[in-house]
């Protein structure tokens, strides 16, 4: 026998019986007449220790002024009329709706779902000025507003306030018609795997009217609260004006270890696997996470957590093992946002198939039986903080990194070999270079930038204020096609680039290269240099981008920050960007004016600005020409890496280079070349300094 069959009630021969509704029937809409409506007995109840007090009416809010029924009629019946055109226009039928209480019906805007679930609820204040609704299906949650008179005042200022004045009801078993399950639902939680006996714990009952449902019962210190109802078609509702609090409560009272499932069966099935210390949710998930958390006081869709709020308390560990779609997640998210991250936990469910995965705590029980979830509460995990980690959390990258899937784990050769002795390019990391002007801090840059993409493929950016766009691309051609741009003095006897070979470069550059310039007459700022690099990172899939110089940039501060306090910042903001975009970043900085300088090759201590150049880069690399003849042919460049922070990609040392001032090109010295420099800086060193 099918198992929704056996919550079917005896047909009525009454046709208007097969309405399954715990309300009464509606009235039509008409005016309303303080003299024709019986007042209801409100209940005071305080809860000052949850920072809410319910009350039958709100000092804020006036009573309505007694009006001739005359004039109420003619007002009221203008309201009514221009109200209920209003709601038409936002497409809500209230044609059979009352004032004054809160109507059940099918939203329009879901239509209820494949189920038709009577989940929207609309509420007319009852001087018929202000209507508003929502929609309590998860994937929905429709909401809003409308008033019959938008410059008019009405008895019910803020939609806010009408929560304010909701009813607590008080109800027994008797007086909402509770009895005993009967066999034929015994028998349906039979199916799903929950025992007789836990069902009598957790007062599981039915009600009948023009069908069976099913009633779970909400009860704070075995007093009756709230009840939840639910019939053969998974619709739900609950009783009106009740205190909503968390189903199951008096189970966590004074426990360390809090599950929260979300629904009334899961923590039945948590029970059944061992595990009382759980409670559900009343209302079910959210579509998706809000966006911020709203203040206590209008927290109304989780006012259940904050009437339960004394029972967290003591909690030590609370255990999220809400569905796993997405609502389930998103209320997972919700639930860890108002009970602190840091005491919070989340399970796992197993999977079913590679693509799918058990739903909820029921259907974990009832295919793979309380062993498995049991294993499922065990093994839940931290809850995830923002900015908090656990090595085990990169496992994968470090794993990685191990076996060489990577690439460039020990970096990028730089295309000299006595250089990639001391220094290779690996992504992620910021290099600072410097050097007296004039030194070829911009030419050696742009010849390992060639190099590299010879080697390697690389694409850079380049944000070089220094030089013009033509006489850059001047230099790059150069160095890559390995012959003079002009005929002129600089280029002796070598014969010059032909049109073809500047055609292909042209080519190549347009390929390899990606221009970061300011057109107008202001200063780029670091921000807006990193922001178009990113862009770059994603458009052009760019490894590389170089800075040059620092000088060039447009460095206004606050007046309260001092340069040292903006370099160091500055340089943390280079350094996020390159390693969350595996991108390297050259930043040339020129040294302070040197006085008493002797020809060597600078500090990098010597920087114009900040120590911080030095202590946050990854590289320090100085790039100094030889001005002495008598200490070697000046056409060497040295190549002083002065910091190298990870060891397996270099070390401190010196390296010398031969420059070809016709191309542009940078060359490994020869072996007897090497040595003869080695003997005159030696030779150097030893004499007396003037």
């Amino acid at each position: 026998m099918n198992s929704k069959s056996l919550l079917k009630y005896p047909p009525c021969p009454c046709p208007c019986a097969c309405i399954s509704t715990s309300y009464p029937s509606p009235k039509l809409f008409k005016p309303y007449s303080p003299s024709s409506i019986k007042k209801p007995n409100f209940l005071q109840i305080s809860l000052t220790k949850r920072s809410f007090t319910y009350a039958a009416y709100s000092p804020k809010i006036p009573r309505p002024v007694q009006l001739d029924n005359q004039e109420i009629d003619s007002l009221e019946s203008a309201r009514f009329h221009l109200l209920k055109t209003k709601l038409e226009d936002e497409g809500i039928k209230c044609d059979s709706c009352r004032i004054g209480v809160y109507n059940r019906l099918i939203c329009p805007q879901c239509e209820g779902g494949d189920s038709l679930e009577r989940s929207f609820s609309l509420y007319i204040t009852p001087d018929a000025d202000l209507a508003m609704w929502q929609c309590f299906r998860g994937k929905c949650g429709w909401r809003g507003h409308v008033r019959a008179f938008d410059s008019g005042k009405s008895t019910y200022s803020k939609p806010d306030e009408i929560d304010k004045i909701k009813r607590i009801k008080v109800i027994t078993e008797e007086s909402i018609g509770l009895q005993p399950l009967c066999k034929e639902l015994l028998a349906y939680f039979a199916e799903r795997m929950i025992s007789a006996e836990t069902l009598r714990r957790n007062g599981v009952m039915q009600k009948t009217e023009h069908e069976v449902a099913i009633a779970f019962t909400y009860r704070r210190d075995g007093v009756l609260v709230s009840c939840k109802y639910r019939d053969i078609l998974k619709r739900f509702w609950q009783e009106r004006d009740t205190e909503r609090i968390l189903y199951g409560l008096d189970d966590i009272k004074q426990a360390s270890d809090i599950i929260i499932v979300e629904g009334e069966m899961d923590k039945l099935s948590m029970e059944e696997a061992g595990f009382r210390n759980c409670v559900s949710v009343p209302d079910g998930a959210p579509a998706k996470v809000s966006k911020e958390t709203p203040p206590l006081e209008k927290d109304t869709k989780y006012q259940y957590l904050w009437n339960c709020k004394e029972y967290f308390d003591k909690a030590s560990r609370i255990i999220i093992a809400t569905d796993a779609d997405g609502p389930g997640q998103a209320l997972a998210e919700e639930l860890a946002r108002r009970l602190g991250r840091e005491r919070c936990w989340r399970v796992k469910w197993p999977k079913k198939t590679e693509t799918e995965t058990y739903k909820d705590a029921n259907e974990v029980l009832m295919y793979l039986g309380p062993h498995a979830l049991r294993e499922v509460i065990d093994q839940a995990e931290l809850y995830p903080i923002r900015g908090l980690f656990k090595f085990s959390d990169f496992f994968n990258d470090i794993d990685n990194y191990y076996h060489h899937s990577l690439g460039y784990e020990q970096g990028a050769s730089t295309g000299w070999m006595d250089l990639d002795k001391l220094y290779k390019i690996v992504p992620g990391e910021l290099t600072i270079v410097t050097g007296v002007p004039n030194s070829g801090k911009s030419e050696w840059i742009d010849a390992l930038l060639c190099n590299l993409n010879e080697r390697e493929g690389w694409k850079f950016a380049l944000c070089s204020m220094e030089n013009k766009v033509r006489e850059h691309a001047r230099k790059l051609l150069e160095k890559h096609i390995r012959k003079p741009f002009f005929t002129a003095s600089y280029s002796g006897t070598a014969e010059r680039m032909d049109v073809e070979e500047f055609e292909r470069g042209k080519e190549w550059l347009d390929d390899t290269f990606h221009l970061i310039r300011c057109e107008d007459d202001c200063l780029p700022s670091i921000n807006w240099v990193l922001n178009l690099a990113k862009a770059a990172v994603f458009r052009h899939g760019v490894r590389g981008l170089v800075i040059d110089p620092y000088n060039e940039l447009d460095h206004q501060r606050p007046s309260n920050q001092t340069e040292t306090e903006y370099v160091s910042q500055m340089l943390t903001m280079i350094k996020r960007f390159a390693q969350h975009h595996s991108c390297h970043v050259w930043f040339v900085a020129h040294p302070r004016q040197l006085h008493q300088w002797l020809g060597g090759p600078p500090n990098l201590y010597d920087i114009s600005g900040s120590a911080h150049f030095i202590n946050k880069c990854d590289n320090g690399i100085v790039v100094h020409r030889n001005r002495n003849p008598e200490a070697g042919p000046v056409d060497q460049v040295q190549i002083c890496v002065r910091k190298v922070r990870n060891k397996v990609a270099g070390s401190i040392g010196d390296a010398l280079l031969s420059y070809n001032r016709i191309t542009g090109e940078f060359q490994d010295l020869d072996e007897p070349a090497r040595r003869q420099s080695e003997i005159i800086a030696q030779k150097l060193a030893k004499r007396p300094k003037s």
